[in-house]
């Protein structure tokens, strides 16, 4: 996969202007990157920060039914622990990538997983849903606060050219192994130690991070710049809104109070959203990426990719252990084909895309989940799990290690030379908000179906309503995605 597209770092005063890590002053008392060796260690250490970032976001998924007979969740209320995190993690991302430029990402990074880290082990001795859910609001907080530092950290101490690719090869590998391996942990962890496990894991795992980054990776320069949190607060709470508003359409009539007020509020939001970014000299979510398809597109497709997937993910979970009967950790283990599939594609990638074009890659790796929900969607009472998953299993698998690096790609390479960073910040953003708006509605299906479909078929209808996701991505990157590479 080509990294150039991914070389974001600080801003200049007032603008989202990017200086190439390559182009940088090196940190004080370290050397230039040209002039040094690969930092492996400090490489391997930033990779296992973003992978405990991405793993959170699925290894809660194998505990559910547990956490749900635990603290008592209602069917819908359980998906609270899922998209609590992703909203609070998409929202302020792109706020916290401006406040590493200011105060340094690795002190920004560092804040971060201490956070996350103590969020983890509150969720981990909590009682009570509200206590859960408060817990991973807290945790998406650090993640958001980590997640930005992570990618520049990793271009400062590295230059361009062959270092960084091999340097990147690993962060996407870290990315990629992140959702599956969230889920065989997870049923690892919740058969053998309890639910809460899933939450305490990230106690030592936080503790090795913090220690790596302190001693191993050097700060990189500040910048000055100026906070949007009018745009971050509106983004969020207008993305919260609508997606509460959903989770209640199950429960309450579409036109009653429940669901009026948080579509309403949701509305406010984006307005609220627009009125301020037209305004503010560095908005948290330029509108100039929305004012042209070409543009547009991709990040759209970037926000229902993950609304698709993280569906497929919670739903698994569900049916494996609810309809087929599995332990935790079967179906944990039973989400290896995917993960197995999405790790050969990902690493086949970085060679098709250069011959193939990330237009074509993409669109075959988005037709290939397109499929892959469809025949999930298809699964019923009788089916075994060779019968009924293994096969859409492979298929996902196959189409999101396809899909994932050439629309981020696209993504980068068509955002304007001076927003960079906030392409970086926003194309994080789409994916979690994206994930958390897609479970929102097929949950919301899943409730209304549950009554007089049974368990297997309402978690059929859910995610034949998750087919659309998948669809739209790929009409519009098909149509509208440029090429960012000369095939050959």
């Amino acid at each position: 996969m080509s990294t150039q597209p991914l070389q974001s770092s600080g801003h200049d005063p007032g603008r989202d202007r990017v200086t190439p890590p390559d182009q940088r002053p090196a940190a004080s008392g370290d050397q230039a990157p040209s002039a040094q060796r690969l930092r492996y260690p400090a490489v391997i250490v930033l990779c296992l920060t973003q992978l405990i970032l991405v793993i959170d976001s699925s290894v809660v998924n194998v505990a559910l039914p547990q956490i749900r007979h635990a603290l008592g969740f209602s069917a819908t209320g359980l998906s609270w622990v899922v998209t609590s995190y992703a909203l609070v993690f998409g929202g302020l991302v792109l706020l916290s990538g401006k406040v590493g430029s200011i105060i340094g990402p690795r002190r920004a990074l560092l804040i971060g997983v201490t956070v996350f880290t103590v969020a983890s082990a509150l969720g981990g001795a909590a009682t009570t849903p509200a206590m859960l859910i408060a817990a991973r609001v807290l945790q998406g907080l650090g993640a958001a606060l980590a997640a930005p530092g992570t990618l520049v950290l990793l271009m400062s101490i590295t230059r361009p050219g062959p270092q960084r690719a091999r340097a990147m090869s690993v962060f996407v590998l870290s990315i990629g192994i992140g959702a599956g391996l969230g889920l065989v942990l997870g049923g690892l962890l919740t058969t053998s130690l309890g639910w809460e496990w899933v939450m305490f894991v990230n106690v030592p795992i936080g503790l090795v991070v913090l220690v790596g980054v302190r001693l191993l990776v050097p700060e990189a320069p500040c910048a000055p710049a100026r906070l949007d949190v009018g745009g971050a607060v509106a983004s969020t709470t207008g993305m919260t809104a609508l997606v509460y508003g959903l989770i209640n359409a199950e429960s309450h009539s579409w036109t009653g109070a429940p669901v009026l007020v948080p579509f309403a509020l949701a509305i406010a939001g984006l307005l609220a959203l627009v009125l301020i970014e037209r305004r503010h000299a560095a908005p948290v979510v330029p509108l100039e990426f929305f004012t042209r398809m070409r543009s547009a597109a991709p990040l759209l497709a970037m926000m229902l990719i993950p609304a698709g997937q993280a569906g497929f993910l919670y739903f698994a979970a569900l049916f494996t252990q609810n309809a087929l009967g599995f332990t935790p950790l079967q179906t944990g283990l039973s989400v290896l084909p995917f993960s197995a599939a999405l790790l050969v594609t990902n690493l086949l990638t970085g060679r098709l895309v250069p011959r193939y074009g990330e237009r074509i890659v993409g669109s075959l790796g988005m037709s290939a989940l397109l499929a892959g929900l469809v025949w999930m969607s298809r699964i019923d009472a009788a089916d075994t799990f060779a019968g009924g998953l293994l096969g859409p299993f492979v298929l996902l698998g196959l189409g999101a290690g396809l899909t994932v690096a050439p629309l981020t790609a696209v993504i980068m390479h068509q955002a304007p030379p001076a927003r960079l960073g906030a392409a970086s910040s926003l194309n994080q953003a789409m994916q979690q908000l994206g994930g958390a708006l897609g479970l929102a509605v097929m949950t919301t299906v899943y409730g209304a179906a549950a009554a007089g479909a049974g368990e297997a078929g309402a978690i059929a209808t859910a995610l034949t309503a998750g087919v659309v996701f998948p669809l739209l991505a790929l009409t519009l990157f098909a149509t509208w995605a440029r090429p960012t590479t000369t095939t050959h």
